[in-house]
């Protein structure tokens, strides 16, 4: 289906409004919602071909700028090394209060929003694919796709580098689909290994898939993009989006 122009809001956090990109279906009718978390650079124009997709699949979008309490409203990050240091210094001095603060808001939004059937999931990729997981905590939220999330094994998010997710995780009360990338050096075969065990442990409803891919195979820019899995693995996140949160 066509999709509306993207919309903008600014979501009242505790941390001052956070700017969200909305993209949603062009037809009327009532639609799940999907809070999109992007990687450190922002939303960028990959981050909005993957909104643009999923809301021509039809779902509500919220991109949230993960960075809105240090950035001015609208920045994106360049995908080069002086970005990657930037994202990644912000990452790291970003308390977890508020990456928590900025998932309920989000998930207020969509689970209130007029076109909206009330249901809601979440998705994110790299560092979004932590920030989603962390999400999927919230028990409104139904059904959570994460791409190689960043941290979770080490459990390094947060200002002190010390979070609290996989500890957690036994918490979740919706579906997880964890998607990775076995050539990732972000987080190795011991660090999936870690976290795998960790969901079978607490009974979480999960399932788990490893691609021979780089980390950013989904991202739509650069050498590591593998177009082949990304097409999978997005038609994946369709398919499982469609039955979980109908």
């Amino acid at each position: 289906m066509t999709i509306r122009e993207p919309e903008f809001v600014d979501l009242p956090t505790a941390c001052g409004p956070m700017r969200t990109q909305v993209f949603r279906p062009a037809g009327e009718g009532r639609f799940p919602g999907v809070v999109l978390f992007s990687e450190i650079f922002q939303i960028t124009a990959p981050i909005r071909r993957t909104a643009a997709f999923l809301a021509g699949h039809g779902f509500i979008v919220a991109v949230p700028e993960v960075y809105h309490e240090f950035l001015p409203a609208g920045t994106v990050l360049a995908y080069d090394q002086p970005g990657a240091d930037k994202g990644n210094e912000l990452k790291y001095a970003k308390p977890l209060a508020s990456y928590d603060d900025d998932a309920r808001a989000a998930v207020a939004f969509l689970k209130t929003h007029a076109a909206g059937n009330g249901r809601v999931g979440a998705m994110g990729i790299c560092l979004g694919g932590h920030l989603a997981f962390r999400t999927a905590l919230l028990p409104e939220v139904a059904a959570t796709t994460c791409f190689y999330a960043t941290d979770l094994h080490q459990g390094s998010l947060d200002k002190g580098k010390a979070d609290d997710s996989l500890p957690r995780c036994g918490e979740i009360k919706g579906e997880l689909m964890m998607i990775w990338g076995r050539q990732d050096p972000h987080v190795p075969g011991e660090g999936r290994a870690k976290i795998h065990a960790a969901l079978t442990a607490a009974g979480v409803h999960f399932t788990w898939h490893e691609f021979n891919a780089a980390h950013a195979f989904l991202r739509d820019e650069g050498l590591r993009y593998d177009a082949e899995l990304a097409h999978l693995t997005l038609g994946m996140t369709v398919a499982f989006f469609r039955r979980a949160l109908a």
